[in-house]
Parts: C-alpha cells; structure tokens; sequence
C-alpha cells in the first residue's frame, strides 16, 4: 500500500474514532426523538363508509384512491350509516368515518375521544315517492286527491321505508313526526337498506323512501331521473332548521341534475345535515393531514348545494377540530410536500425541532472532538518519553550496563521508526528521534564499566 494512502487511512481512522463518542451520542439521541415523535404514519388505516352504492360508499373509494398514491392502504368497512359510523369510531373498530350531524345521542364533550376534520357535504333528505301512490284519497283529508306530496303528514297511510337503524334517519324522522304532530304508527314503517329498498320501491311494494344523502349516491342520482318517482319538496325547510340545529336549508337548483331534460322542473327546497369526517384521537397526525388534503380535492369543487372552496369548513362541526385538519384546512399543502415525497417531507417536517434541539446540545459538546483527536496523535510519540528518561536517568546508576542500556535504546529507537502521525505532527516525531539520538551520544560518551 502506498505510503500516502496508508497515512491518509490511518488519520482518518483517528479522526473516526475520536469523533465515535459524539457520534454515537447523537444517533443514540436521533433514535430517541424517533421513537418519542413517531413520525412516520402506519401504511394501513380503517376509514367506515356505509352501505354499498351509497355516498360514503362512493367517497370512501375516492379516498382509497387518493391515498394510494402515498403509499397508505385504506381499508373500507362497510356500515349501516352513520350512526354505526360514529360506534365503530367509539369502539376503535374504525380509525376514520363519515358521520351526519346529529347522529349522535349522548352530549358531545371534549374528552369523548372523537375529533373531526372538517364537514365535507351536506346530506338532504331525500324523500321520494310514487306519483301514482299520491293518486288514491288522502288519509288525512277524505275524498281529496293529491297531485304532489307537500306536507309530511301526506305520508299517512301510506308505506314508507326509513331505512336501517345505523343510517341515522329513523331517528331523524322520528324528531320530524313529532314536530308535525304525526302518528308514525299510521303509516306503514320499513326498515329495509338503500339497494333492497330501492328495488321494493320500483316494484311497487313501497310507496315512499328516503335517504340522508349526499347527490353523488347513485340511488339518488337514479331516482331523481326516474319517470313516475317524484321528489318531495320541503316548502318549510326554513322552519325545520330553525327548530333542529342540525339541519340547514339547501336549494335543489332547477335542472342541476339534467340540463338538457330540465330535471328538476322547479327550485326544489330540502333540508340537510352536515356531514363531518370524524376521527379518533389516537389516529396518526400524518395520516389525518392526507385525508384533510384529500377532503379539500375531493369536496373543494363546487357542487348542487355548495360553491367552490366552501367545503371542507372547519367552522361547522359538533366534534372539536382536529389541529392537524385545522392547519391543512388553512394553510394547503405543506411546502416541502410539493417537491419531496411525501415519507422523506413528512420526517423532516415532524423531526425539524428535535432535529435543531440536538444540534443546539452538539454544537458546544463538538469541540471535545478536535483537542481529543490532538490528545490521540500526540500520545502516539510522547507515551516514548517516559522509557526514555528512564534509560537517561539509570545511565547515572554505575551498576547498570551500558550495553544492556545501549540495547534498550536501539529497540526503543527501531520502535519509533515506525510511528505514523499526520504531517502536522511530524515534527514532534522527529524531536523524538532526536532526543533518542541526544541520549545515544551521552550513553557512548560514558566510561566502560566492569562487569
């Protein structure tokens, strides 16, 4: 190996080694914040939808999707709605899920373990009902016929679909019965899910159904195209979400949902809740800042009940707002997002503090390193001194031989011949070799000695 080299590898090993005590300190201290910030996300989170080909059917695939494209698995679970929404979120059997305003039945607090990410749509009632079920006498008006349902207490005596206990609406209606003083056991109460519903519907074996949906469920998109199913317009929708916090009024704008066929023929007035992306507390903030991310591609666009940008709206929720959604809500994708992947951005932008902390407890700490690296090359020729002086202090001891002292002197001196030190230190080297040179010439300018 040439000379050059070896000594270049030699130095650096020094330096290596000098330097491994802090080194080791700060990836042991690395390690540490890793493990205390847990920066990176799980690769797989449980988001709950709902019933298959509904709005949160349809949205949860969206977000499926979306997510995808980081690297993180959504696994969707199928629910009645949202109140089962809301219970699998209590249960910890769902790490996110869609939930209707008012879905739930127990006070919401700030310790109930449950945070939200914003409301996402509004879900109006739908209500709709064969034209030819309108065509038979009214219950409540004997001998009347009706030509469109206007008025909840229409719904008397007729067969009517509210949909599974887990979707929120039994209970929804069951607040608006009592509101209009209606006596739900005159009407003909079914509890069937969207798709089974929906074909007993068309078949004729109901009279009415109604969903709490969003418009983009495609048996809402259907029905509302469907010759001989009418849309009940609610003309005091006002009223309602004066009574009902929960509820809101939207206008269905005329021909919104076919331009061409002008569906609907008319401004229809409905009434709507709010539909919020629920989370648990526990979830991962990285995971939550994709999803709000998500939410604001996804729900950003203008839509039949809202403008552009409205949603998601941090303003609207009955659940405390997540920090994380809060931040993504407001200020968009984070910077480094935009040029990283989102793994590398998202360590760095959870890590920046630790990071700097450490360095701030390093920087002083760091110059150990240069006079401990000194301290190492310099004991490779000065640990010499100590034999040294000891072969000139016996050379005054008459009954030690010069020769013996001689031999003690050339091992000593072939030993030093092959220290290596950095050029910077050869000159303490070489004032080594020259004392052993001073010393030889006292030790052979002394007298023989008897044996």
């Amino acid at each position: 190996m040439p000379t050059a080299l070896r000594n270049t590898l030699l130095t650096l090993r020094d330096l290596l080694i000098s330097a491994g005590p802090f080194a080791f300190l700060a990836v042991g201290l690395l390690i540490l914040a890793y493990l205390w910030m847990n920066p990176t996300p799980p690769r797989r989170v449980t988001l709950a939808t709902g019933p298959a080909q509904s709005a949160y059917d349809e949205f949860g695939k969206r977000y499926q999707k979306a997510l995808a494209a980081n690297g993180i698995e959504v696994v969707l679970k199928p629910s009645q709605g949202s109140s089962d929404n809301l219970r699998l979120l209590r249960e910890g059997q769902a790490d996110l899920g869609f939930v209707q305003g008012g879905s739930s039945e127990r006070a919401v607090t700030e310790d109930s373990g449950i945070e939200s990410l914003g409301s996402l749509f509004v879900e109006p009632l739908w209500l709709f009902y064969r034209e030819d079920s309108l065509r038979k006498p009214s219950t409540g008006t004997p001998g009347k016929r009706n030509n469109a349902l206007v008025s909840l207490s229409q719904l008397q005596g007729l067969r009517l679909n509210v949909g599974s206990a887990g979707s929120g609406v039994p209970s929804l209606l069951e607040k608006l019965f009592e509101a209009n003083n209606i006596d739900a056991k005159r009407i003909t109460l079914s509890r069937l899910e969207q798709t089974p519903a929906t074909v007993a519907f068309l078949a004729g074996d109901i009279d009415a159904v109604v969903f709490a949906s969003a418009p983009e469920s495609l048996m809402v998109q259907m029905l509302l195209q469907t010759p001989g199913v009418k849309l009940m317009n609610f003309g005091q929708s006002e009223a309602y979400s004066r009574r009902f916090a929960f509820l809101t009024p939207v206008v269905l704008p005329r021909g919104v949902v076919n331009l061409a066929r002008d569906v609907p023929p008319a401004d229809m007035r409905l009434v709507a809740t709010t539909t919020s992306l629920l989370t648990r507390k526990e979830t991962h903030p990285a995971l939550l800042q994709l999803f709000t991310q998500a939410a604001r591609a996804l729900h950003g666009p203008a839509g039949w009940f809202n403008r552009a940008g409205a949603f998601p709206d941090p303003e609207h929720s009955e659940y405390p707002l997540s920090a994380e959604a809060e931040r993504a809500i407001k200020g968009g994708q984070p910077f480094l997002q935009r040029y990283l992947p989102f793994w590398l951005a998202n360590l760095i932008e959870r890590m920046w503090l630790a990071l700097g902390i450490i360095l701030a407890m390093l920087l002083p700490l760091s110059r150990v390193v240069p006079p401990l690296y000194q301290f190492r090359i310099r004991s490779r020729v000065f640990r010499w001194y100590a034999q040294l002086r000891d072969i000139e202090h016996r050379m005054q001891d008459e009954k030690v031989q010069i020769a013996a002292l001689r031999k003690e002197l050339d091992t000593l001196d072939e030993k030093t011949g092959h220290i290596i030190v950095p050029l910077s230190y050869a000159d303490e080297l070489y004032a080594l070799r020259n004392n052993i040179e001073l010393v030889r010439r006292k030790l052979d300018a002394l007298p023989a000695r008897p044996t």
